[in-house]
């Protein structure tokens, strides 16, 4: 009878003994560099000639912070920087209220025409901002209402509310309705359940949906255009005005400092909900 060997290492080639696998990249990594590049390589251009010495973008002169130090004694872009603070603060206060109220009536509560008035309630969110400008300004015309910063405010206020009460329902869907009934079982009155044991629950999205809401009014320019009175002027329109005879460095470094704070608040609206999702889970 035929010895058997039991050793796998004589049945394969010696060559193929040493061989190291190769290092492969896949295709989907291949998509996700590409992404990324192509979604980033603007930014980081943008990012480079900001610091660029030159007036023009059209040739590299040498590093300089100069641009970024105008911008804090440039007093046409302080001054559209506090309308665009003062129009995204009160826009979210307002729209942080009636929001969470809005989010939660539509969800503990069942009265006519609920389906129909939680439609028309997010269509600020999917409606083109061109239309809402119009349609704004045509409004204001009607009540024969004067154009100024507060009918700036108005306006937001319609976007920011329903981006705010999407986030607080999102939260709200996540959530154990026994805890705010057994709240009112002990003997707490409904206002008294939902400061004590809903509200602090719902926080975290309110918090990242005046996050998301401020973003997207500081960075609005249609409905701003649309609605701001003779001699009131936000960011946006301020950084429109400017780049009609081209781009300039200090535009670029303005630019680059709207993407960080934006940026940053993104990231900490989305801590804040990773925060509110471990706390729920635990």
């Amino acid at each position: 009878m035929e010895n058997i060997t039991d050793n796998p290492q004589e049945e394969i080639p010696t060559d193929m003994l040493y061989l190291k696998p190769k290092f492969k990249i896949s295709w989907q990594v291949v998509f996700a560099v590409l992404m990324f590049f192509y979604m980033y390589l603007p930014i980081l251009v943008l990012t480079f000639y900001s610091f660029n010495k030159s007036r023009f973008s059209a040739g590299w002169e040498g590093f300089t912070l100069d641009w970024y130090v105008k911008l804090f004694s440039d007093s046409r872009i302080l001054i559209a920087l506090r309308n665009s603070l003062t129009v995204a603060i009160c826009a979210v206060a307002i729209s942080a209220v009636l929001g969470t109220l809005m989010a939660v009536g539509l969800s503990r509560y069942r009265f006519p025409g609920k389906s129909l008035y939680q439609g028309v309630s997010y269509l600020p969110i999917i409606i083109p901002d061109i239309a809402s400008a119009v349609a704004t300004l045509v409004f204001l015309a009607a009540l024969a209402i004067p154009l100024s910063l507060w009918t700036i405010v108005a306006a937001h206020v319609v976007f920011c509310l329903a981006y705010i009460a999407l986030a607080v329902s999102t939260r709200l869907a996540d959530l154990n309705p026994s805890l705010e009934e057994a709240a009112l079982d002990l003997g707490a009155t409904p206002v008294e359940a939902f400061i004590q044991v809903l509200l602090p629950q719902l926080l975290p999205g309110i918090v990242s949906g005046c996050l998301l809401s401020f973003v997207l009014s500081m960075d609005d320019f249609l409905i701003a255009s649309f609605t701001a009175g003779s001699g009131t002027t936000t960011l946006p329109m301020e950084i429109f005005s400017r780049i009609r005879t081209g781009v300039k460095p200090d535009i670029n470094a303005l630019s680059v400092l709207l993407m960080v704070g934006s940026g940053g608040l993104a990231f900490l609206a989305e801590y804040l909900r990773g925060r509110g999702d471990q706390k729920r889970a635990h």
